[in-house]
Protein backbone atom coordinates (compact mmCIF):
# COMPACT_ATOMS: atom_id res chain seq x y z
CA UNK A 1 0.00 0.00 0.00
CA UNK A 2 2.90 2.86 0.82
CA UNK A 3 4.05 2.33 -2.77
CA UNK A 4 0.13 3.90 -4.23
CA UNK A 5 0.97 7.25 -2.85
CA UNK A 6 2.96 10.17 -4.17
CA UNK A 7 3.70 13.30 -2.39
CA UNK A 8 3.96 16.15 -5.20
CA UNK A 9 5.26 20.13 -4.58
CA UNK A 10 5.03 22.92 -6.11
CA UNK A 11 8.47 25.30 -6.01
CA UNK A 12 7.96 28.82 -6.59
CA UNK A 13 10.87 30.05 -4.86
CA UNK A 14 12.06 30.55 -1.23
CA UNK A 15 13.87 27.69 -1.59
CA UNK A 16 15.63 27.61 2.02
CA UNK A 17 11.79 26.52 3.70
CA UNK A 18 10.72 24.52 0.62
CA UNK A 19 13.92 22.51 1.00
CA UNK A 20 13.23 21.92 5.10
CA UNK A 21 10.27 21.13 3.81
CA UNK A 22 11.41 18.32 1.58
CA UNK A 23 13.77 17.39 4.47
CA UNK A 24 10.92 17.08 7.00
CA UNK A 25 9.14 14.67 4.23
CA UNK A 26 12.19 12.40 4.04
CA UNK A 27 12.58 12.37 7.69
CA UNK A 28 9.26 10.34 8.52
CA UNK A 29 8.37 8.53 4.87
CA UNK A 30 10.36 7.35 1.81
CA UNK A 31 6.89 7.80 -0.01
CA UNK A 32 8.48 9.54 -3.43
CA UNK A 33 8.40 12.85 -3.95
CA UNK A 34 7.86 15.15 -7.22
CA UNK A 35 8.48 18.39 -7.70
CA UNK A 36 7.21 20.62 -10.76
CA UNK A 37 8.55 24.61 -10.99
CA UNK A 38 8.02 27.59 -13.47
CA UNK A 39 9.11 30.52 -14.21
CA UNK A 40 12.97 31.69 -15.33
CA UNK A 41 13.88 32.02 -11.58
CA UNK A 42 12.81 28.47 -10.66
CA UNK A 43 15.58 26.68 -12.59
CA UNK A 44 17.20 26.61 -9.23
CA UNK A 45 14.15 24.44 -7.82
CA UNK A 46 15.67 21.39 -10.77
CA UNK A 47 18.88 21.52 -9.67
CA UNK A 48 18.82 21.51 -5.93
CA UNK A 49 15.03 18.59 -5.86
CA UNK A 50 15.02 17.31 -9.36
CA UNK A 51 12.36 19.44 -10.37
CA UNK A 52 10.68 19.15 -13.63
CA UNK A 53 11.07 22.74 -14.83
CA UNK A 54 8.91 24.72 -17.09
CA UNK A 55 9.88 27.84 -18.76
CA UNK A 56 6.51 29.63 -18.66
CA UNK A 57 4.32 30.17 -15.36
CA UNK A 58 1.35 27.95 -15.52
CA UNK A 59 -0.13 28.86 -12.40
CA UNK A 60 -1.46 26.55 -9.34
CA UNK A 61 -4.57 24.52 -11.33
CA UNK A 62 -2.66 24.05 -14.49
CA UNK A 63 0.49 22.25 -12.07
CA UNK A 64 -2.27 19.96 -10.19
CA UNK A 65 -3.15 18.58 -13.15
CA UNK A 66 0.38 18.20 -14.25
CA UNK A 67 0.63 15.73 -10.97
CA UNK A 68 -2.56 13.97 -12.18
CA UNK A 69 -1.75 13.57 -15.60
CA UNK A 70 2.01 12.62 -15.05
CA UNK A 71 2.81 10.33 -11.92
CA UNK A 72 1.71 6.79 -11.59
CA UNK A 73 0.53 6.41 -8.18
CA UNK A 74 -3.25 5.93 -6.61
CA UNK A 75 -3.24 8.04 -5.04
CA UNK A 76 -1.43 11.72 -4.55
CA UNK A 77 -0.57 14.88 -2.07
CA UNK A 78 -1.09 17.77 -2.88
CA UNK A 79 1.04 19.77 -0.41
CA UNK A 80 2.03 23.54 0.14
CA UNK A 81 6.09 23.64 1.09
CA UNK A 82 4.78 25.79 4.38
CA UNK A 83 3.89 22.54 5.71
CA UNK A 84 6.42 20.23 7.25
CA UNK A 85 6.19 16.74 8.89
CA UNK A 86 6.22 16.03 12.70
CA UNK A 87 5.85 12.31 11.94
CA UNK A 88 4.52 10.10 9.80
CA UNK A 89 1.35 11.80 8.05
CA UNK A 90 1.12 9.48 4.85
CA UNK A 91 0.07 6.02 6.72
CA UNK A 92 -3.28 7.30 8.44
CA UNK A 93 -3.95 9.41 5.30
CA UNK A 94 -3.59 5.99 3.17
CA UNK A 95 -5.57 4.36 5.94
CA UNK A 96 -9.08 6.83 5.32
CA UNK A 97 -8.22 6.72 1.19
CA UNK A 98 -8.73 2.83 1.63
CA UNK A 99 -11.47 2.90 3.40
CA UNK A 100 -13.57 4.89 0.52
CA UNK A 101 -12.87 8.49 0.74
CA UNK A 102 -11.56 10.40 -2.45
CA UNK A 103 -9.95 12.60 -0.99
CA UNK A 104 -8.34 13.25 2.82
CA UNK A 105 -6.69 16.56 4.26
CA UNK A 106 -4.84 18.11 7.10
CA UNK A 107 -7.46 21.59 7.45
CA UNK A 108 -10.61 21.84 5.99
CA UNK A 109 -14.68 22.25 6.67
CA UNK A 110 -18.20 22.88 5.75
CA UNK A 111 -19.33 25.59 3.42
CA UNK A 112 -21.40 27.85 5.40
CA UNK A 113 -24.72 28.08 4.16
CA UNK A 114 -25.88 30.32 5.86
CA UNK A 115 -23.21 33.27 4.82
CA UNK A 116 -24.56 32.65 1.12
CA UNK A 117 -21.38 30.02 0.76
CA UNK A 118 -18.88 32.66 1.19
CA UNK A 119 -16.88 31.14 4.31
CA UNK A 120 -15.84 27.77 5.25
CA UNK A 121 -16.36 26.57 8.86
CA UNK A 122 -13.63 24.49 10.27
CA UNK A 123 -14.99 21.56 12.38
CA UNK A 124 -12.49 19.43 13.01
CA UNK A 125 -12.41 15.53 12.13
CA UNK A 126 -14.69 13.98 9.97
CA UNK A 127 -15.85 14.42 6.92
CA UNK A 128 -16.54 17.74 5.10
CA UNK A 129 -17.05 19.59 2.01
CA UNK A 130 -13.56 21.51 1.65
CA UNK A 131 -10.03 19.90 2.22
CA UNK A 132 -7.04 22.44 1.84
CA UNK A 133 -4.24 22.73 0.05
CA UNK A 134 -1.53 22.55 2.82
CA UNK A 135 -2.41 19.06 2.74
CA UNK A 136 -4.73 17.44 0.05
CA UNK A 137 -4.28 14.10 -0.82
CA UNK A 138 -6.83 12.52 -3.09
CA UNK A 139 -7.78 9.33 -5.61
CA UNK A 140 -5.90 10.61 -8.07
CA UNK A 141 -7.74 8.83 -10.89
CA UNK A 142 -11.03 9.94 -9.63
CA UNK A 143 -9.92 13.38 -9.48
CA UNK A 144 -9.07 12.86 -13.15
CA UNK A 145 -12.96 11.86 -14.02
CA UNK A 146 -13.87 14.49 -12.14
CA UNK A 147 -12.28 17.29 -14.35
CA UNK A 148 -9.07 18.19 -12.04
CA UNK A 149 -7.82 21.65 -11.21
CA UNK A 150 -9.73 24.46 -13.04
CA UNK A 151 -6.71 25.66 -15.36
CA UNK A 152 -8.45 29.27 -14.46
CA UNK A 153 -7.17 29.04 -11.12
CA UNK A 154 -3.36 30.54 -11.43
CA UNK A 155 -3.00 31.56 -7.98
CA UNK A 156 -4.02 28.85 -5.34
CA UNK A 157 -6.40 30.38 -2.63
CA UNK A 158 -9.88 29.26 -2.97
CA UNK A 159 -8.90 26.67 -5.70
CA UNK A 160 -8.66 24.16 -3.32
CA UNK A 161 -11.95 24.19 -2.29
CA UNK A 162 -12.85 24.26 -5.93
CA UNK A 163 -11.44 21.60 -6.64
CA UNK A 164 -12.61 19.95 -3.16
CA UNK A 165 -16.56 20.67 -4.71
CA UNK A 166 -15.67 19.57 -7.87
CA UNK A 167 -14.67 16.10 -6.34
CA UNK A 168 -18.05 15.84 -3.53
CA UNK A 169 -20.12 17.15 -7.04
CA UNK A 170 -18.24 13.96 -8.59
CA UNK A 171 -19.52 11.61 -5.62
CA UNK A 172 -16.62 11.63 -3.90
CA UNK A 173 -16.46 12.03 -0.28
CA UNK A 174 -13.69 14.30 1.77
CA UNK A 175 -12.22 13.90 5.34
CA UNK A 176 -10.31 16.01 7.97
CA UNK A 177 -7.77 14.17 9.61
CA UNK A 178 -5.48 15.32 12.55
CA UNK A 179 -2.17 14.85 11.34
CA UNK A 180 1.38 15.49 12.69
CA UNK A 181 2.02 18.38 10.33
CA UNK A 182 2.75 22.32 11.23
CA UNK A 183 2.97 25.62 8.72
CA UNK A 184 5.76 27.59 8.89
CA UNK A 185 5.57 30.73 7.00
CA UNK A 186 3.06 30.58 4.11
CA UNK A 187 4.82 32.29 1.30
CA UNK A 188 2.26 31.95 -1.18
CA UNK A 189 -0.22 33.72 1.21
CA UNK A 190 2.09 36.59 3.08
CA UNK A 191 4.67 37.35 0.40
CA UNK A 192 2.91 37.74 -2.88
CA UNK A 193 1.27 41.37 -3.87
CA UNK A 194 -1.68 41.81 -1.74
CA UNK A 195 -3.36 43.55 -4.58
CA UNK A 196 -2.85 40.27 -6.67
CA UNK A 197 -3.71 38.36 -4.10
CA UNK A 198 -7.48 39.68 -3.72
CA UNK A 199 -7.70 39.95 -7.33
CA UNK A 200 -6.77 35.95 -8.08
CA UNK A 201 -8.58 34.70 -4.92
CA UNK A 202 -12.21 36.27 -5.62
CA UNK A 203 -12.00 35.37 -8.90
CA UNK A 204 -11.28 31.76 -8.29
CA UNK A 205 -14.62 32.39 -5.50
CA UNK A 206 -16.66 33.85 -7.89
CA UNK A 207 -16.46 30.58 -10.11
CA UNK A 208 -17.18 28.84 -7.19
CA UNK A 209 -20.62 30.48 -6.07
CA UNK A 210 -21.54 30.36 -9.84
CA UNK A 211 -20.84 26.74 -10.40
CA UNK A 212 -22.17 25.39 -6.60
CA UNK A 213 -23.87 27.53 -4.56
CA UNK A 214 -27.40 26.58 -3.56
CA UNK A 215 -26.39 22.62 -4.64
CA UNK A 216 -26.63 21.44 -1.23
CA UNK A 217 -26.93 18.15 -2.57
CA UNK A 218 -22.93 17.74 -2.73
CA UNK A 219 -22.57 18.88 0.76
CA UNK A 220 -21.50 16.54 3.60
CA UNK A 221 -23.81 16.05 6.26
CA UNK A 222 -24.22 19.32 8.34
CA UNK A 223 -22.17 19.24 12.65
Amino acid sequence: MAGSIRVCLIADGFFGDFGNCVDSIKKFTDTPISVFASGKENKEAEERFGATWQKNKLGWGHSVNYFLKSVQERYIVIMDPSTNFLGDAITPTLEKLEDGYEGVGWRGGLVNIDDGWRSVDDRGVGEVDVIFSYFFAFNREFALRAGGANPSATYYRNADIELSLALRASGGKLWQLDLPLEQGRHHGYHDVDPEYREKKSKENYNRILEKYRGRTEILSPRR
